[in-house]
């Protein structure tokens, strides 16, 4: 499975978007250098609150640019970084890959899947009515979440638009993404 990067962004402050730049540093076992969600012990607000001790599972959140024309499609306009997102795709089903694969990022950078971002209300903020977008029902009544998924930083590198992605699965049986 291969797809490509479109954008990267990243935010030293706690705000809801993140601008876009020129590139990224991936930091391994910390996240993107200079952005506030990096660390080795967790950095979102309601997470620090719970148990500021967690490990961060949640050290980069990358999102699939495919979402943007589906929200867009329902009238509501979103560009990358918007979400917080570090890391816009296109072309790979980043929703449909299992715990534990590996993205390998240009030559160098790999992450590693851990789950699923669980959407927050901050989304209404942004845009009224989005929320519901990216978190909906299934058939059989199961929450689907599709505001991107989270990953942990296994090998550091420089990461730009235009960088070549290719998702290594793991071996044995495959776990579906859960929220993180």
């Amino acid at each position: 499975m291969y797809g490509t990067v479109t954008a990267v962004s990243s935010n030293g402050e706690y705000s809801f978007t993140k601008p876009n730049r020129e590139s990224i540093t991936l930091l391994a076992g910390l996240g993107v250098e200079g952005d506030v969600h990096a660390g080795v012990t967790v950095k979102h607000r309601s997470r620090v609150a719970q148990d500021p001790t967690q490990p961060n599972l949640r050290q980069v959140h990358l999102i699939h640019e495919e979402l943007f024309a589906e929200v867009a499609a329902e009238g509501f306009e979103v560009a990358p970084g918007d979400l917080g997102e570090n890391i816009t795709t296109r072309g790979i089903d980043l929703l449909g890959l299992p715990v534990g694969t590996l993205l390998h990022i240009g030559d160098d950078a790999v992450l590693e899947v851990t789950g699923l971002r669980n959407p927050c209300m901050q989304i209404d903020n942004f845009r009224h009515g989005l929320l519901k977008q990216v978190v909906g029902r299934d058939e059989a009544g199961n929450v689907v979440r599709k505001a991107g998924i989270m990953c942990v930083v296994k090998e550091g590198s420089s990461v730009r638009p235009g960088d070549t992605l290719r998702a290594e699965l793991p071996s044995g049986p495959h776990r579906p993404l859960e929220r993180v």
